[in-house]
């Protein structure tokens, strides 16, 4: 798998928890060992441009996802899974900051962020949250992701709930 991860926040971050938890995630949706991704961090005015840009909202967000091969995760598990680029991930440490810290059960930005990362990626490969049927989908799957993540590194406590929207 090969996942770039481009910090241009100004704002120390985790990278490699996000490296990881990218690879963990595109492993566990079983898709091609061989695929890219890229996760780039940006401060909250690049953010808010790219929001503005895309989604035609104001102000920064958390998390932004930019498909590229549109790949899926294999229908059935004996299904070979396809490669490609899945596309581009935008992360903002200064909104994932504000969210942790205000979320019911608090945690740090940096969990925040591996939470966003994984939410980034299951947009990448066509989940969404818009409907409340594909919203407990996608955050049960997320749930999931970010626990077995976190229980494979004997990382206690409470996983962090979805902040995301």
């Amino acid at each position: 798998m090969s996942i770039d991860v481009n910090n241009e926040s100004g704002t120390e971050v985790d990278e490699q928890a996000i490296l990881d938890i990218a690879r963990y995630a595109l492993a566990r949706m079983r898709i091609h060992p061989l695929s890219e991704l890229s996760v780039i961090v940006v401060d909250a005015d690049a953010m808010e441009q790219l929001h503005i840009q895309w989604m035609d909202l104001p102000g920064p967000t958390d998390v932004m996802s930019f498909p590229m091969d549109e790949l899926r995760p294999p229908s059935k598990d004996d299904d070979e899974p396809p490669q490609g680029l899945l596309g581009d991930i935008v992360l903002c440490p200064e909104v994932a900051a504000k969210q942790g810290a205000e979320a019911p059960t608090q945690h740090t930005m940096d969990e925040e962020l591996q939470l966003l990362t994984v939410h980034g990626v299951l947009h990448l490969l066509g989940y969404d949250h818009e409907e409340p049927d594909e919203k407990a989908e996608m955050f049960g799957l997320q749930a999931a992701i970010v626990d077995g993540w976190r229980g494979e590194r004997g990382m206690t406590g409470p996983s962090p709930a979805p902040t995301v929207s």
